[in-house]
């Protein structure tokens, strides 16, 4: 009788100690996968409140029937911005964004003020004031043979560069490292030297959405909004940071659903995630963001060893947008498209 329950007790000491090793295998395994993801997103990983905070999609709604009806529609309507990034970057980026603007393919874009080819992008755009531009108020230099840094001289704003005087090439190391009074400096400065070049920016928007994570940062981005008489866009997933000490003021503008190609696209796939998009678009205001660009040596030299958001997205990119098959389902799904110039007349 003793050894017969010695061994039922042997068995069930066995079975708990697998369960317990299954659970640990299972949980590690689980955390793995979530740092890996973030990681990969290069969120902040040590900003353990926003990450509680994002998975737990606490997240204010825009009083979109105001504008809605600001605009002349009503709150059954999907209002869509199709947002061309990146202008500056290249002159294929620029000659695309270009031609999507004649094309009525895009309905806003905004300026890389840092980089190489934005004098002929500000040019494009103080020449013709019915486009819509913004500024891509920018912070870091992902890519990895063509870098930039910022506009005022680097002794200025050390903190916001690496050794090499460049801006650090992911956003975890700039919000590491930067300094709250360096980063308002450089960002006004890229709004000023827009400015003092022609350019009525309509909006500013964060380069990789560096300015979205950590709030005493993100309050400087709706500070400068406010101060320079612009609007600010937000994402829904930035909008946890309006709460009881950051009110949200009228030009911060969250946008309903946000849509953006995510890490790891395949080029393939590119086309479906777009039109499914369109076909699954709710009421409220929305943006695809895209990432203009051609097939052409200097866009392939830059994006070298970075699949995302490389010259075959860029490329991909101003296929679909500039396709009548494209703006054939627009029209089959009455989506109305709206420019930041639009959301500005009747907010600010």
């Amino acid at each position: 009788m003793q050894k017969n329950c010695n061994f039922q007790t042997h068995l069930k000491y066995n079975f708990l100690l697998k369960l317990f090793k299954i659970l640990s295998i299972t949980i590690t395994s689980l955390l793995l996968i979530v740092i890996s993801f973030l990681h990969y997103q290069q969120f902040p990983i040590y900003e353990w409140e926003f990450i509680l905070e994002y998975i737990k999609d606490n997240r204010q709604k825009e009083d979109f029937n105001s504008i809605a009806t600001k605009l002349g529609y009503d709150e059954n309507d999907k209002l869509l911005i199709i947002h061309a990034d990146d202008v500056g970057l290249s002159k294929s980026v620029n000659e695309s964004t270009f031609e999507s603007f004649k094309n009525n393919s895009i309905t806003s874009a905004a300026i890389i003020m840092n980089t190489y080819e934005m004098e002929e992008g500000l040019k494009f755009a103080v020449e013709n004031p019915n486009f819509d531009f913004g500024v891509h108020l920018t912070v870091t230099s992902e890519w990895k043979y063509h870098k930039w840094g910022g506009i005022l001289d680097k002794a200025k704003t050390p903190s916001l560069h690496n050794s090499v005087n460049n801006f650090y090439w992911n956003k975890r190391k700039f919000v590491k490292n930067a300094d709250l009074n360096e980063i308002k400096m450089e960002l006004q400065a890229q709004i000023d030297l827009a400015k003092s070049m022609g350019l009525k920016p309509s909006h500013i928007d964060s380069h990789e959405g560096a300015l979205f994570f950590d709030p005493n940062i993100f309050k400087i981005y709706i500070d400068l909004a406010l101060e320079n008489d612009l609007l600010a866009f937000v994402p829904i997933e930035a909008s946890m940071h309006f709460n009881g000490e950051l009110e949200k003021p009228s030009n911060a503008v969250i946008i309903d659903q946000f849509h953006m190609l995510h890490g790891g696209t395949k080029v393939k796939d590119i086309k479906n995630f777009y039109f499914n998009v369109i076909r699954s678009l709710k009421p409220g205001l929305s943006q695809i963001i895209i990432h203009l660009g051609k097939d052409e040596p200097e866009l392939k030299k830059i994006t070298v060893n970075h699949p995302n958001f490389d010259y075959r997205w860029r490329q991909k990119d101003h296929d679909i947008m500039n396709s009548k098959e494209f703006k054939n389902l627009l029209e089959e799904y009455d989506v109305k498209l709206i420019s930041w110039n639009d959301l500005k007349k009747v907010i600010l």
